[in-house]
């Protein structure tokens, strides 16, 4: 039934003061967004709010409401995509649910950025969009467990199954297999504590919903696989690294072979023996063919190679001021 005007008024008035942790709009033809963003001036420490199958199209940015607000679920609404980006301005979101609403391209450029999503529960809702094919996450912070920017990359990869573009760089089928392998071994240790070929826990399946997907497609890892380096192979470990100069035309590569363990201040000392520029003006990137077109950072000269997840066969590219 079509409820007024008035009679949404007095629904407002009756939960003045609310202070529960939760709020529930389930089939209420006269709750679209701005009236919920209305509302919720009267719920200000509400942290799970559920508008699923509300018919809404358009999302409003929530100005001064909702900002204690961890758990939004916008299922079976058919949304305007644009409009999605509102969720932008929800500072504690953790777990966003947006199943079934057509949305097929997304793009959260601000999104998430004070958010903790250490759990990954963000991405791994999207995974249940069938239609989603873009996705871009510049500026976010999502961290993965050694915070590196390329190993978070490489995770929302293999967590977005259907995804063909991140961050506007097509995502190529070596790219998408090195990404998913890398995955696989990373939590493979976990999988076999959480149960692994026998009954999987809960817990393990709620935060790696897709990892059972990746075993059927590639086969468990193997033991070895799931060993950590110990640090005297690590210091042992020697990279293969070729330094281009995207800037200087006429200057060879130069390809070394340097131990994972070294510090970036000593390759810009290398650097320096090389090129005679001094290292306070060199400026390091990485690149790997596992991300064909992305460059990395490295932006800090007391971590190591192995630290920004340096691989034998990679490319520093050096420029310098």
């Amino acid at each position: 039934c079509d409820y007024n005007v008035e009679f949404y008024r007095l629904l407002c008035c009756g939960f003045t003061g609310f202070t529960g942790p939760w709020f529930t709009f389930h089939h209420l033809v006269f709750c679209p967004a701005a009236q919920i963003l209305q509302s919720a001036l009267m719920w200000p420490q509400v942290e799970d709010l559920s508008v699923e199958d509300n018919d809404i199209t358009e999302l409003q940015r929530p100005q001064g409401v909702l900002q204690s607000l961890k758990s939004l679920n916008l299922s079976r609404n058919p949304l305007e995509q644009d409009s999605v980006l509102s969720i932008s301005a929800l500072p504690r979101l953790e777990k966003l649910s947006l199943s079934n609403t057509g949305v097929s391209v997304l793009r959260l450029e601000d999104a998430l950025c004070s958010v903790s999503v250490h759990q990954w529960d963000v991405v791994n809702e999207l995974d249940k969009l069938p239609s989603l094919v873009q996705f871009s996450c510049r500026g976010n912070r999502l961290v993965s467990s050694d915070g590196n920017p390329r190993t978070a990359n490489q995770m929302l990869i293999a967590k977005l199954g259907q995804l063909v573009t991140l961050n506007s760089c097509e995502i190529h089928h070596e790219d998408r297999r090195g990404a998913e392998l890398d995955y696989i071994k990373m939590y493979g240790e976990a999988w076999l504590k959480a149960g692994g070929r026998s009954q999987i826990s809960a817990e393990f399946s709620s935060q790696h919903p897709r990892y059972q997907k990746l075993i059927d497609k590639y086969g468990a890892p193997e033991e070895g696989e799931l060993k950590k380096m110990e640090p005297s192979t690590l210091k042992n470990q020697l990279l293969k690294i070729t330094f281009v100069f995207p800037e200087d035309a006429g200057r060879k590569p130069i390809e070394k072979k340097l131990p994972a363990s070294m510090v970036v201040q000593n390759v810009k000392g290398l650097l320096y023996r090389l090129l005679k520029v001094p290292a306070a003006d060199l400026k390091l990137t990485y690149s790997s063919p596992k991300m064909v077109g992305t460059e990395f950072e490295i932006d800090s000269d007391l971590k190591t190679l192995q630290f920004y997840s340096i691989e034998d066969g990679d490319q520093v590219l050096v420029r310098w001021s």
